[in-house]
């Protein structure tokens, strides 16, 4: 799955796309608020953030379908707007947040509809066999379950053998063996070189496929860093989250032996990050006795990305 090289100044740069000061307004709403972005060849690079935080408005601003009101957008070294629109069309891949294909036609014709919009690239069957739908192909898209229409439009994506992959929520809504076999896909095509800019909910998915990571909220970048540095920051072995009935002082919990972070998780819960279980969970615990609070739930677990977003903002990824 290696990408085509077109020209050799195309590759000049290490950079897959690069944006400035990259700003877009709906009426009074600013959906991306200056943000600055820069992914490399070959890397996979996770956009992360809670709905309405600008996430697919700036994908689409890279990908060419919406114009932006500042800033600048660059891609495999080329901008938006001028002689090389269709050079970066026959070298991207789209897959939407939500893909709407003609019911009617099959899985074969659908491929092979996409596959005549391009002068290059794989061949339906060899696209088909990549995505696990073989024993789809004379079945009708309506027909389909989620899961193989969203590999369907993966497919789709995937026939002209770009070089830049961008997915938005690719595996919402689908089943776990369905998400993994969607994960196989994208880590197939980073090996082989392609670049990806994915848009996710799943913490888990953003964990396994990639390299960097940019949370994003109000439309702008507030943390960006691979994975795991990102977790680092938190500076806890564990997460220890609380649900409690009465009025909790939380400087109290700050001040507890092994305890590094408090943070609000909901009116009457606190997740704390604690540098030492065993030190920390008799503090907490006499704590809570100390003021007279009972204790309703603690759950402990490792710290992610969820965490580092919650410090960070006070608000949870995924919107509930």
């Amino acid at each position: 799955m290696t990408p085509t090289v077109a020209t050799a100044d195309a590759f000049a740069s290490d950079i897959a796309v690069r944006c400035v000061g990259l700003v877009k307004h709906y009426d009074d709403v600013k959906a991306v608020d200056g943000l600055d972005l820069e992914v490399r060849r070959g890397e996979c690079f996770g956009l992360l953030g809670p709905n309405g935080a600008g996430k697919t408005t700036t994908v689409e601003v890279l990908e060419g379908l919406i114009r932006p009101d500042g800033g600048t957008v660059e891609l495999l070294g080329h901008r938006w707007g001028g002689r090389h629109d269709q050079w970066l069309r026959e070298r991207i891949g789209i897959q939407l947040q939500q893909t709407d294909l003609a019911d009617k036609l099959t899985v074969e014709e659908t491929t092979g509809l996409f596959r005549s919009f391009y002068p290059r690239g794989r061949g339906v069957d060899e696209t088909l066999a990549l995505l696990g739908l073989e024993s789809k192909r004379e079945a009708r898209v309506h027909k389909l379950s989620g899961g193989q229409k969203q590999r369907l439009a993966l497919a789709c994506a995937l026939v002209s053998e770009p070089e830049l992959l961008f997915l938005d929520e690719p595996t919402t809504g689908l089943d776990p063996q369905a998400r993994h076999r969607i994960w196989d896909v994208v880590e197939t095509f980073r090996e082989g070189g392609g670049s990806v800019v994915l848009t996710t909910h799943y913490m888990e998915e953003a964990a396994l496929l990639c390299d960097r990571v940019a949370i994003v909220d109000l439309g702008r970048i507030i943390a960006e860093g691979s994975p795991d540095t990102l977790v680092a920051q938190l500076d806890a072995e564990q997460i220890v989250q609380l649900r409690v009935d009465g009025d909790l002082d939380e400087e109290a919990l700050r001040g507890l032996a092994g305890v590094t972070r408090v943070d609000r998780n909901g009116g009457d819960g606190f997740r704390l990050g604690v540098s030492a279980v065993g030190e920390a969970l008799p503090a907490i615990l006499g704590a809570l006795a100390a003021g007279g609070v009972t204790l309703e739930a603690m759950i402990t677990k490792q710290p992610g990305l969820e965490d580092v977003f919650i410090h960070l903002t006070g608000r949870r990824l995924r919107d509930e």
